[in-house]
């Protein structure tokens, strides 16, 4: 029986709401919850909110914040929702700092209420890495995954990338 999967809400991308008055994106709740059950998951997942920001706006005490909900957390399969402006930098954190779970973020390029997110897609492949890769720490977009210390984000193509190809 496979453990349960433990998946820490940060905001981003993912969870953005369209305000039509004003045409900005802001945040209001979850979608997680809704995106499992359309995906029709039949894994044990326990969904927990640690925040719900931009991740822009993410600083150096909200990183550490993930990294000590990481820390304390009893499972050994961790999925992070994240937006992807700053993912590297708190997969950096905490690829340097855990090295005895699996830890996967990932985030979207179009929030998932305007119906054409690439987020659902990202969260199924996110929750299968979480299981099938080994212990360390991972970004997961598009259906691929890449280390923590070899990727980044090309905001030309809209995509994250190797920084240096792989022998």
């Amino acid at each position: 029986m496979n453990q349960p999967i433990r998946l820490f809400i940060t905001g981003g991308t993912f969870d953005k709401e369209y305000n039509e008055r004003n045409g900005t994106l802001y945040f209001k709740d979850t979608h997680l919850r809704d995106m499992l059950h359309l995906g029709r998951s039949l894994l044990d997942v326990e969904v927990r909110t640690l925040m719900m920001i931009d991740s822009l706006e993410m600083d150096d005490e909200d990183r550490q914040a993930i990294l000590t909900q990481c820390r304390k957390c009893p499972r050994e399969a961790i999925v992070i929702t994240h937006g992807t402006d700053t993912m590297e930098e708190t997969a950096r954190m905490l690829g340097e700092n855990i090295t005895d779970k699996t830890i996967v973020l990932t985030g979207a390029m179009i929030p998932y209420a305007f119906g054409s997110s690439d987020g659902l897609f990202n969260l199924g492949s996110s929750l299968a890495f979480a299981q099938s890769l080994p212990a360390g720490v991972y970004i997961a977009m598009n259906g691929r995954y890449f280390d923590w210390d070899n990727v980044r984000k090309n905001r030309d193509a809209g995509i994250f990338e190797e920084i240096k190809e792989t022998p």
